[in-house]
């Protein structure tokens, strides 16, 4: 690379946590940067599930450079045991971040497409001496071309979530459906979204972190006077074993552990309906317009009145598309990262951390990071995309041997499962009776119409 193109800023695509790290981290090392956010603030994503609990503390979700930096400008750092919301972690810790990085973060700005100047992705000539060239459209509408010495993707896979179909496709009759769909954890606080599921039955569909609050709030509904009557069916694509509620008390996570329990309570306590092995291939309406889900194996199940759709989420790759990415062909996560996340393999445990090395492509300093870097993988920790962008950082500032340091310890997920599991067999009765083969059965938490609600809780990802 040229003299010239080393003095251009890093690109950083994405100002939520995963981004604005990277910005910090640069800024420490002394390198230009420039955080390109398509959104009107920081942390617009996180925004939108502003209501959402996550599971991991204060001290977890704050990088320690952009903490430094924070501490400069008289900002005061929440109690690091305590949980943020989205709406709690955007407006406490995102955009205070992204005010002390000035403005080297630009808003209304949409990467649409990235590439080497003068070079498509067919050319070898002289790649890796140009610079990226970033095609950016504003706010207004304007289009614009940004050159960069290296390219951070850390926009996140939030736009793009997964269908309701069992083949990773659509259900038929999914999109005529869409007024009755969502694929978000409905906030319902609000009184209309409230009034949508209150008395109502809603098909859940997912077995994560989010479709375990989904539960838990359609259980709190229904332990009210103005929610009785609502019930929520909880489609799952696998069986019930002793892992299906995640690590309960075992896990390093407490919060996380809490919500798998909360999520167990809420069909214990009668309030959802577990529907195991179901793989849903159309979606119908009866006579009265309730909507009714067909399964791959022919089932029908009971109309219900709504569907949230809690299937992971994807990585948009169109705008990288005349670059050179070296993908796993399952996960769409880098090839040497996706062995640490395959959900095929990895069921319970750690994922190791990793850095630059693991997250590097073909196509010389780009990086996808954050959420986006898992691809399809479902479990994600935002300390382990501080962990990489730092990483990335001390690669690019030509530190060497920090940016193969490892400079995070994770916890134990405490958790089994993931996309890669659903066609597992059922448990054995001796397999039940050891917990389900990897994890300790979960115990029972008191939840609903018999007890007060748990903080509903989400991921630690960004």
């Amino acid at each position: 690379m040229s003299d010239t193109t080393t003095e251009l800023p890093t690109v950083v695509i994405g100002a939520g946590p995963a981004g604005l790290a990277a910005a910090a981290h640069l800024r420490e090392r002394g390198l230009d940067f420039l955080v390109l956010e398509a959104g009107p603030h920081a942390g617009t994503a996180t925004r939108e599930w502003s209501h959402v609990r996550l599971f991991s503390t204060w001290g977890e979700v704050v990088d320690p450079a952009a903490e430094k930096l924070l501490l400069r400008t008289g900002w005061t750092k929440p109690d690091p045991a305590g949980y943020p919301t989205g709406g709690d972690w955007a407006a406490l810790y995102l955009q205070p971040l992204a005010d002390a990085l000035g403005d080297r973060v630009r808003y209304g700005a949409r990467v649409t497409g990235v590439s080497r100047a003068g070079r498509d992705r067919v050319v070898d000539a002289d790649r890796d001496t140009q610079p990226f060239t970033v095609h950016v459209e504003t706010g207004d509408g304007r289009e614009e071309r940004v050159s960069a010495r290296a390219v951070i993707d850390a926009s996140g896979t939030w736009s793009n979530p997964g269908p309701a179909g069992g083949d990773g496709l659509k259900a038929l009759g999914e999109r005529a459906a869409a007024d009755r769909i969502t694929h978000r954890v409905p906030d319902l606080r609000d009184p209309a979204v409230r009034a949508r599921y209150a008395g109502k039955r809603t098909a859940v569909i997912g077995s994560g972190a989010s479709a375990f609050t989904a539960l838990a709030y359609l259980a709190d509904l229904a332990g009210t006077a103005a929610g009785a009557g609502t019930h929520a069916t909880w489609i799952l694509r696998r069986g019930i074993s002793g892992s299906t509620f995640g690590g309960g008390d075992a896990d390093q996570l407490p919060a996380r552990g809490a919500l798998g329990l909360a999520a167990k309570a809420a069909v214990d306590d009668g309030h959802a309906d577990a529907v195991t092995g179901f793989r849903t291939d159309a979606f119908e309406r009866d006579g009265d317009g309730r909507l009714v889900l067909v399964g791959e194996d022919g089932r029908r199940l009971d109309p219900v009145d709504e569907v949230i759709v809690l299937t992971g989420f994807r990585p948009d790759l169109s705008f990288l598309d005349e670059l050179r990415l070296g993908l796993d062909e399952r996960l769409q996560a880098p090839l040497a990262l996706a062995p640490l996340i395959d959900p095929n393999q990895h069921s319970c445990g750690t994922v190791h951390p990793h850095g630059q090395a693991e997250l590097s492509h073909p196509e010389k300093d780009l990086y996808l990071v954050g959420m986006k870097s898992y691809g399809r993988a479902p479990t994600f920790l935002a300390m382990t995309g501080y962990e990489q962008v730092r990483s990335i950082a001390a690669h690019l500032a030509g530190d060497r041997a920090a940016a193969e340091r490892v400079e995070l310890t994770l916890p134990e997920t405490g958790a089994c499962g993931g996309a890669g599991l659903f066609d597992q067999p059922e448990p054995t009765e001796r397999e039940r009776e050891q917990g389900g083969g990897c994890c300790a059965a979960p115990t029972l938490l008191t939840f609903g119409a018999s007890g007060p609600a748990p903080a509903a809780v989400s991921s630690g990802g960004c």
